[in-house]
Formats: C-alpha cells, sequence, structure tokens
C-alpha cells in the first residue's frame, strides 16, 4: 500500500503541474518500471490527460525529439541510479521541462534532479530473494492510478468524456448516449389527441414500436398510448374513442444526452418492463424514441 504521509503536499503539487500543461505527459522508465509506466501512459491518455512513453534507450538514439515545450516528464525508477535515464534527466534540465520522479530514494541521482518527487515507502520486494520487482512495481502502479484519478476529478472529467475516447467493444456501446441510438424524423409513432383509437393502431402497426406517442399541435407529447393500454380499450367504439381519452398521461421519458445503458436501466427496473421511451427535450417537445432493440443490437445489454 503507497503511505499517504510519504507523499505529502507533493501529490497535489504534481496533480497540479500536470492539469496546468500545455503540452503531455512524457512518461518513461526502464525495466519493469518501464512496462509499468507504459501503464500508467495508456490510463492517462485514456482519461483525459495527454501522455505517451518514450523509452530512454530510444531516446538516447532520437526520440528526444519526440518531447517539446509545455510538456513534463515523468520518470519511473525505484533506485533513481538507473544509468539509462541519465539524457532525459538531463534533457529536461536543459530545456526547463518539469521533472517528476517517482523512486524510493529521494537522494538519488534522478531524485535530487527532479523538481517534484512521488516518493514510495522503502518496503522489501515481495519474492523469496527480495529482489526482483514486484512490491515496488504494484506502488508504481497504484500511484500513477492515483494520479489519473485525482486527476479526471480535478478536471470533471464525465463518463460522456470517457466514452469519447473509448469508442470500441462493450464499453464503448454502455458509453453511447441515447441521441446516438434514438429514432427521428419519419420513425416517429405520432397521433393528436383527437385522433381515434383506430388511427392510433393504423400508426402503431406503420411504426412498429409498440406505442404511439400523443401530441398537440405545439409538437409536447401530451401522453402515450401502448399496444397494453389498447388492449384495454377493445371494448370502447375504436372509431369514436379518441386517443386523448386513453393515453398515459405520465409517461416514462428521457433526454437526448443520457446513457444508453442508464436509459436501459429505466427501462428494466420498473415492474413492468417497457419497451420503448420517447426522448424529449426540457421543453416537452418530441426529438426520438428510442426502443430496447435499438439498444441491444448497439450492445448496450
Amino acid at each position: 500500500m503507497l503511505d499517504g504521509s510519504g507523499l505529502g503536499g507533493q501529490f497535489s503539487r504534481v496533480v497540479e503541474v500536470i492539469a496546468s500543461l500545455e503540452g503531455r505527459v512524457v512518461v518513461t522508465g526502464i525495466g519493469k518500471s518501464g512496462h509499468i509506466g507504459r501503464k500508467i501512459q495508456a490510463t492517462l491518455s485514456s482519461t483525459g490527460t495527454p501522455a505517451l512513453f518514450v523509452h530512454p534507450v530510444e531516446a538516447s538514439h532520437g526520440d528526444l525529439g519526440m518531447l517539446a515545450r509545455g510538456d513534463a516528464v515523468l520518470i519511473l525508477s525505484n533506485s533513481g541510479e538507473s544509468a539509462e535515464l541519465a539524457d532525459m534527466v538531463a534533457h529536461s534540465l536543459r530545456f526547463g521541462l518539469p521533472l517528476i520522479a517517482v523512486t524510493a530514494r529521494p537522494e538519488s541521482s534522478l531524485g535530487r534532479a527532479a523538481d517534484h518527487v512521488l516518493l514510495l515507502p522503502a518496503v522489501p520486494e515481495a519474492c523469496p530473494v527480495g529482489l526482483a520487482p514486484t512490491t515496488s512495481s504494484l506502488m508504481q502502479l497504484s500511484l500513477g492510478d492515483a494520479l489519473a484519478i485525482a486527476l479526471m476529478e480535478r478536471r470533471g472529467f464525465t463518463a460522456g468524456d470517457f466514452g469519447v475516447f473509448h469508442p470500441g467493444g462493450r464499453l464503448g456501446a454502455r458509453l453511447r448516449t441515447v441521441r446516438e441510438l434514438m429514432r427521428t424524423g419519419n420513425a416517429l409513432p405520432f397521433v393528436t389527441p383527437e385522433a381515434s383509437l383506430r388511427d392510433a393502431i393504423v400508426e402503431m402497426t406503420r411504426k412498429a414500436l409498440g406505442c404511439v406517442g400523443v401530441v398537440g399541435e405545439d409538437g409536447q407529447l401530451s401522453g402515450i398510448i401502448t399496444d397494453g393500454d389498447l388492449r384495454g380499450a377493445l371494448d370502447r367504439d375504436l372509431n369514436a374513442t379518441p386517443a386523448g381519452a386513453v393515453m398515459n398521461r405520465a409517461p416514462l421519458t428521457v433526454a437526448s444526452d443520457i446513457l444508453a445503458a442508464e436509459a436501459l436501466r429505466l427501462m428494466n427496473e420498473r415492474d413492468k418492463p417497457i419497451t420503448s421511451l420517447f426522448v424529449l427535450t426540457p421543453e416537452r417537445q418530441v426529438v426520438g424514441v428510442v426502443h430496447v432493440h435499438d439498444l441491444l443490437r448497439a450492445g448496450v445489454a
């Protein structure tokens, strides 16, 4: 476990330094620290903090050109004495790039050169001979995740923002909004409050969504009629009974910017799950309908 007292105020200062960057976080490390560094770079990039990984040996053979003014350099080294890191340290100092060290030895060459030191506790490695990077790697990884989370909170990074960087797979589907999946235009089932139940049946059958919206002249949703509502009204005169007399005046609706996964949850959490949701503006203007099949085809479930 990371010792919070060892981090002190440096952690907060590093968060502010990274949050205020005009450029990127350049992460580097050698050996196991390099592997951890790649994961930290990936987590930062996917959570709203632009970052890249530069291998320290390749940096000495031209990849130092990947660093630019406005960047900060995050170097991971438990000992702080890895010779392969020397050129990255020197380049950071030469061009005035903020240098952040993650190390267990603040008195090391890396620790002394750094502008900010995130100090790892002096805890023995977990391996039987006490040499293989195990405990130290876990602490580096935990610290990197903590940085990413703190930066997300600092920036107000939302699930919607997360979805921008994760469009693929099931996770990407769950992070899509209703606006991306809803049906619009001529696909929407509408009747007026004065329309007959027969007209409502025809419209419901034509649009095949299992419901029809009852919309006034102002374009606002007055209510909806489901196929269940129609079954309950079959004893009425279908030509003489207006849709407004049968409709549900308080249907469940959603806004277009909610996540598709949230819409699916709303559909399923009711005592009698529903299959369609009308999508409204704050003024109750109808802009779309989302059907459970649309959500399932998109991989939301």
